[in-house]
């Protein structure tokens, strides 16, 4: 449940940069089997989180981009009636 709160209150560069830290330690080497697996296991979450926050981004991009496109034809649609 913790992991689920600190997932949720994660913003995306904080999560992006403990998933850095957590390659760069899994890259390093020296720790047992034991923390490799907590390591993987805490960028496995790290990662869904930045994909959630980047999935999140797109659709509000595409959404603005669908509200622009739409704003854009109806001026055009009102223009030919000149």
């Amino acid at each position: 449940m913790t992991s689920k709160v600190t997932e949720e209150s994660l913003g995306y560069e904080q999560a992006r940069d403990e998933l850095i830290e957590v390659v760069r330690r899994l890259e390093a080497g020296g720790t047992t089997l034991e923390e490799s697996l907590a390591l993987w296991e805490r960028g496995e979450e790290l990662a869904k989180v930045c994909r959630r926050w980047l999935d999140g981004a797109r659709a509000r991009l595409d959404a603005a981009l669908a509200e622009e496109e739409k704003d854009g034809s109806s001026t055009e649609a009102d223009g030919d009636g000149e």
